[in-house]
């Protein structure tokens, strides 16, 4: 039996980034037919034994002991420490590494390994390039400039890198194939993985006797993701205030956590929206679910994404989208979601209030996000395939 080594050393706090679920969800289907070590960060650990990853062999490569001090001195802790611990693995022919981020925790012992055994199968997990920050609509201009350049200076050599070395790259969009699409590397080893849903459930409810009709629910709209910049979320609360001078009861909930957190309660207050905007944190398996069956809508505001597999967690339980019309999310959401031009707030309230107050279109929009999600999104199908092209 062929080993898998999945290296994800750079997963932090309680959260999931899409990369992570991205690879939990293969490794849960992928574990009778291969060997898997996992390579984990003490914080991936702990997610991975509540992702049901208990029984799979789990290495620690790095503790919490640098997240106090920043940032910057986090990621080179991880990095060297997993530089370090990586030439320690011994590996064989045709043994795969799959590097779950292109954070250098992840990319670079994987890079290491690819060296010391040339014969190995390297797949890279590239899944979002860093914008530049001074261009017009970076969520990393203003006072996050520098964040915003250190990132994109980071990636630089990590994406040459992994275009030379690689043997199989997972990206997220089909926009993303062509940057790593060389005279060594043909198109069907760049693999559009996009991600999936558990559309088990979803099936289990919209065909029982307790569907709840859409005016009876508790949530006008929903949002799942990071608390982040790049999630449009700061914009969100701006947008939900426009929705409330037409509904002023309209109700929004929000799942999910990250270094917003305190920008996002502080903008809530300030536009008087306490009433309005329920957070919840984060939020995973039959609490998600929950909400999702009390919810009418999807919101998805990100303003730089490489796709977002969050909007069609939401959609598989019949939620119809409003997003802004990202070039990524047109292959990633051709129907089920209604597109507003970058990067107007007004427009995209007036999609949600469309949805909320037009109950023709809401029915036929949520007919498609149903469509969408449960014959292209589903988990064990995208599982199957993705295993088929690694393994071709």
């Amino acid at each position: 039996m062929k080993k898998l080594f999945v290296i994800a050393n750079w997963m932090q706090g309680t959260g999931l980034s899409g990369g992570d679920r991205i690879f939990i969800e293969l490794v849960k289907r992928w574990q009778l037919k291969l060997n898997i070590t996992l390579f984990l960060s003490k914080e991936g650990s702990m997610i991975c034994q509540h992702q049901e990853l208990e029984n799979i062999n789990q290495k620690i490569w790095a503790s919490d002991l640098m997240t106090r001090w920043g940032y910057f001195a986090d990621i080179l802790y991880r990095t060297t420490n997993s530089i370090t611990k990586a030439f320690s693995v011994k590996t064989l022919p045709e043994d795969i590494v799959f590097s779950s981020s292109d954070f250098w925790p992840d990319s670079f012992p994987a890079l290491i390994l690819k060296w010391r055994n040339p014969k190995i199968v390297w797949i890279a997990g590239f899944y979002l390039f860093a914008p530049k920050p001074w261009k017009k609509n970076s969520p990393y201009r203003g006072k996050n400039f520098v964040t915003g350049l250190f990132y994109w200076l980071g990636q630089q050599p990590n994406y040459h890198l992994t275009r030379k070395f690689a043997d199989i790259v997972f990206v997220t969009s089909e926009p993303d194939v062509d940057k790593f699409t060389t005279h060594i590397r043909s198109k069907d080893r760049v693999i559009v993985v996009r991600g999936g849903v558990d559309t088990i459930s979803a099936k289990k409810y919209l065909n029982s006797h307790d569907v709840i009709p859409p005016e009876k629910k508790t949530y006008d709209a929903c949002f799942v993701g990071r608390f982040h910049y790049q999630k449009g979320v700061l914009e969100l609360i701006k947008i939900w205030k426009t929705v409330c001078q037409k509904i002023p009861q309209a109700h929004l909930v929000m799942i999910g956590s990250g270094p917003l957190d305190e920008e996002v309660k502080n903008l809530i207050k300030k536009l008087d929206l306490l009433k309005n905007i329920n957070i919840k944190g984060f939020l995973d398996g039959p609490e998600k679910f929950e909400i999702f069956k009390q919810s009418r809508v999807v919101v998805h505001p990100a303003i730089f994404d490489s796709g977002g597999m969050a909007a069609a967690e939401a959609m598989a339980w019949g939620l119809p989208g409003v997003s802004f019309d990202l070039k990524a999310l047109k292959t990633y959401y051709p129907k089920g979601m209604l597109k507003t031009s970058c990067f107007d707030t007004d427009e995209f309230a007036k999609n949600i209030l469309r949805l909320l107050l037009s109950p023709s279109q809401y029915r036929d929009l949520s007919l498609e996000a149903l469509q969408l999600t449960h014959e292209e999104w589903e988990w064990d199908h995208r599982a199957k395939e993705i295993y088929a092209q690694i393994t071709a």
